[in-house]
């Protein structure tokens, strides 16, 4: 089966999440990525979280589909194969994937000398060559100043790695993009994406730049509310949490029928005097609009509540944990055409997401396998670098390749 990226190969050198992430989902799509690492595995090869002997299954999670190298990256040699791997000729070649510092041999130009229309992407710190990872970043933009309830005596990071995250579903974006352009005009280039400039543009897509310059106020911090609409989070009878949200009004609307409720969020209005019918309106009454919905969740159980509100078309969700989410939730099962069974080496068959992306021209492709450190160095050595086996043998000898 073939993805509808197939015939695409992306060379990568990366660590941590961006980077590889980014590499995965073009795989995910059936693009060959050939991911170098150094022997024994570069820094993240043994990350958290790990099984009981040891093999990470962070690094599992974040490397399916892709083939893998492994080199000795401190020897000349081993730093001329991997150089020829990312220059290798080829109309769907030439394109690297680093969040690695692209200078000494890593340098563009340097790299360009060997193949004139190379596309290289590098994901860095920031645009001033300064340090950033995901932590540094969203401290830097403001998030933890807002997460949490108003007035806490200190800010409160968000767990999920959302920068990474953005910045590899970028670096996507950049790749194909930079291809199309060199099918177009026959030239490469090099494109930086900045960590932190990630960061930036989504407090400005998302308005909090204009909120703080234009009318002179900084976000404050709301709790788990959800700032301009109505959304919180509330109890159930048996001890669960959801989370309702009434952004339009449709979606308000639904919540008063459902709940049965009209009379008392009218007295809300009164209250208040706002009109519930407005998103605005409804976040300024939101404490008002807890306390008349709170009672009637906590008499419920989560089933209750899931019953009613799947019924009335109620925007809400379940709290819940990873263990929860695997085994109560259909959407994570494989019910769902994302979720695939993968048998990973070493570590055991488990659920894994397929590709996000359900073209209708083109089969998803199979739940994939991360490879083994180096599994694939010999076929890549033969295959791409056309060595032949006693060269091979050679450099594997002499540790240049493992």
């Amino acid at each position: 089966m073939a993805g509808i990226l197939s015939g695409l190969r992306i060379v990568e050198g990366s660590a941590f999440v961006a980077a590889p992430l980014g590499g995965m989902t073009l795989a995910q799509l059936g693009a060959d990525v050939i991911r170098f690492d150094p022997i024994g595995g570069g820094i993240d090869h043994r990350r958290w979280p790990v099984t009981e002997s040891g093999e990470s299954l962070y690094w599992a999670g974040l490397n399916k589909g892709k083939r893998s190298i492994a080199i000795d990256l401190r020897s000349p040699e081993g730093r001329e194969l991997a150089t020829a791997l990312i220059t290798a000729d080829g109309p769907g070649s030439g394109l690297f994937l680093t969040n690695f510092p692209g200078t000494g041999w890593l340098d563009y130009a340097r790299l360009k000398a060997r193949r004139a229309d190379l596309i290289m992407l590098n994901v860095v710190g920031a645009h001033d060559g300064s340090s950033a990872v995901d932590y540094t970043v969203n401290c830097a933009v403001g998030f933890p100043a807002i997460t949490g309830t108003e007035g806490a005596a200190k800010p409160v990071n968000n767990v999920m790695p959302g920068w990474d995250v953005a910045a590899g579903l970028t670096a996507c974006v950049g790749l194909l993009a930079a291809e199309r352009h060199r099918q177009a005009t026959g030239q490469g280039q090099l494109i930086r994406l900045p960590l932190f400039d990630v960061g930036l543009a989504v407090v400005g897509a998302l308005g909090m730049i204009g909120e703080a310059e234009i009318n002179g106020t900084a976000r404050r911090a709301c709790g788990n509310d959800i700032y301009g609409a109505f959304g919180r989070d509330f109890p159930t009878a048996d001890g669960r949490r959801v989370m309702v949200a009434a952004i339009s009004e449709r979606q308000w609307s639904a919540l008063v029928a459902t709940t049965g409720l009209a009379a008392k969020f009218a007295l809300v209005e009164q209250l208040y005097e706002v009109d519930l019918r407005k998103e605005g309106d409804r976040f300024l009454a939101r404490d008002g609009i807890a306390a008349v919905l709170g009672p009637w969740i906590a008499r419920r159980t989560l089933e209750e509540v899931r019953q009613a509100f799947t019924a009335g078309d109620v925007l809400w969700g379940p709290y819940q944990d990873i263990g929860q989410l695997l085994a109560e939730d259909p959407r994570a099962s494989t019910d769902n055409p994302l979720i695939g069974i993968v048998d990973q080496p070493r570590i055991g068959s488990y659920r894994v997401p397929r590709a996000t992306l359900d073209f209708a021209a083109v089969e998803r492709l199979p739940a994939l396998a991360a490879p083994a450190l180096g599994q694939h160095t010999d076929e890549i050595l033969a295959g791409i670098l056309r060595l032949p086996d006693h060269a091979i043998g050679d450099l594997r000898q002499r540790k240049v390749v493992a």
